[in-house]
C-alpha cells in the first residue's frame, strides 16, 4: 500500500467541514434518509414522496463545481441506495441492478436541473413500482412468478403464450388458465401493459419517435401502441411525451 501513499492529494476534511458549518450548512437528518429508504422497501408510495419532499426542503449538499454535475452526483449515490432497498425488500439483485443502471444512464443524459429535479420523483415511483410488483409476486404460483420474470426479461423480444408455456415447462392452456385467475388479466395483457409501462420512461427521456418505440416493443403498428397507451394511461404517447408523465390516470 506504501506505493500509493502521497500520490494523490485528497481535499482536507476540516476546512472544507468549516466552510460549511460558518454558512449554516448541514446535510438532512439520517433518520430522513431511513424514512425515505424504509418508505420503498415496503412499497409505500405517499410515505415516501413526504420523505423525500422533506429531504429537497433542506439545502442540497454541494458535491462538484456546477449545479447540474453536483446533482447529478446526488442522484447517482440516491439510486445506489434505493437499489440496495428493494433487495433488501425481495427484488431479485439483477433486476434491481439493472434498473439502476437505467437511472444512472437516464441521470447523466439529463442537461437541465429542472428535469432532473422532476426525474428524482420519477426514479422513487419507478424503484417503488418495482418494490410493489415484487410483493404481488409472492402472492403467485412458482409457475406464475416464472412466467412474470421471464416476460420482464424479454419485453423488448416476441413473446407469446406458446414460448413462454415452453419456458416453464406447462401445457399452454394450463399456463393460460393458470395466470388469469392469479393475476387478474389475461397473459396477453399482461405483456402490453408491462410494455406500456416500460416505454414511459423512454417517451420521456430519449428523442426516439414514437414508431421506434412502438417497433422496439414489439406492436405491430404505432397506431395500435398509441390505442393500448391511451386505454392504460388515458393519454396518447405524444400527450405523455408533452406532459412529462404527468396527468395520467
Amino acid at each position: 500500500m506504501d506505493q500509493f501513499k502521497g500520490q494523490h492529494k485528497l481535499p482536507e476534511y476540516w476546512p472544507t467541514r468549516s466552510a460549511e458549518l460558518s454558512e449554516g450548512f448541514v446535510h438532512p437528518p439520517l433518520d430522513y434518509e431511513h424514512e425515505l429508504l424504509e418508505a420503498i422497501r415496503l412499497g409505500d408510495e405517499n410515505r415516501a414522496l413526504e420523505a423525500l419532499h422533506r429531504i429537497n426542503a433542506m439545502e442540497a449538499a454541494t458535491l462538484a463545481r456546477y449545479p447540474l454535475r453536483s446533482k447529478k452526483n446526488a442522484m447517482i449515490a440516491s439510486c445506489t441506495l434505493f437499489t440496495r432497498a428493494i433487495i433488501r425488500g425481495g427484488v431479485d439483485p439483477e433486476t434491481a441492478f439493472q434498473l439502476s443502471d437505467t437511472f444512472i444512464r437516464a441521470v447523466e443524459a439529463t442537461t437541465e436541473l429542472e428535469a432532473l429535479h422532476r426525474y428524482e420523483y420519477e426514479m422513487v415511483l419507478q424503484f417503488i413500482t418495482v418494490m410493489r410488483q415484487q410483493k404481488e409476486n409472492l402472492h403467485y404460483s412458482h409457475i406464475v412468478n416464472l412466467s412474470v420474470y421471464f416476460i420482464r426479461e424479454h419485453l423488448f423480444q416476441d413473446l407469446n403464450l406458446s414460448l413462454i408455456s415452453r419456458h416453464v415447462g406447462v401445457h399452454p392452456s394450463y399456463l393460460s388458465d393458470r395466470f388469469k385467475r392469479e393475476t387478474g388479466m389475461p397473459l396477453t395483457e399482461f405483456i402490453n401493459r408491462r410494455r406500456i409501462e416500460e416505454s414511459q420512461s423512454i417517451l420521456i427521456h430519449t428523442n426516439q419517435s414514437i414508431s421506434e418505440i412502438a417497433l422496439m416493443f414489439k406492436f405491430c403498428s404505432q397506431s395500435y401502441y398509441t390505442q393500448l397507451f391511451k386505454k392504460y394511461t388515458g393519454l396518447t404517447p405524444k400527450q405523455f411525451r408533452r406532459d412529462g408523465g404527468a396527468n395520467t390516470k
